[in-house]
């Protein structure tokens, strides 16, 4: 079981949290001027990468926010939490070694507001 920080609650259960796919898919400017190969595309596929994974979360059962985490997908370390509408951290800022996460809003990674 993941123990996910979220920005607003905290540390929480994953069990709170529902999985939103990958984090920084821009819509299509025109979409009606999308080919159905193009649509199927913005659609359907996804990178599916070894490692650092930008990921888009909702913390259903507490504050009801979206926010994007950026997960190891080979070991699930939590490598940073940050708000919707941020680009995504480097990752050399973000490797530390450690799994405690790097928490980039308003919430220390203890949960309490600062």
């Amino acid at each position: 079981m993941l123990l996910i920080p979220c920005p607003n609650c905290g540390p929480r259960d994953e069990t709170e949290f529902h999985y939103g796919g990958q984090a920084h898919i821009a819509y299509p400017e025109n979409p009606a001027d999308l080919t159905d190969r193009e649509w199927a595309e913005y659609l359907f596929y996804r990178d599916n990468t070894k490692g650092a994974f930008a990921e888009r979360w909702l913390h259903s059962t507490g504050c009801r926010q979206w926010f994007n985490m950026l997960r190891d997908t080979l070991t699930y370390d939590i490598q940073a939490v940050y708000p919707m509408g941020q680009p995504r951290p480097d990752k050399e800022n973000t490797a530390t070694g450690s799994t405690a996460p790097t928490v980039t809003s308003p919430v220390s990674p203890e949960g309490a507001i600062k």
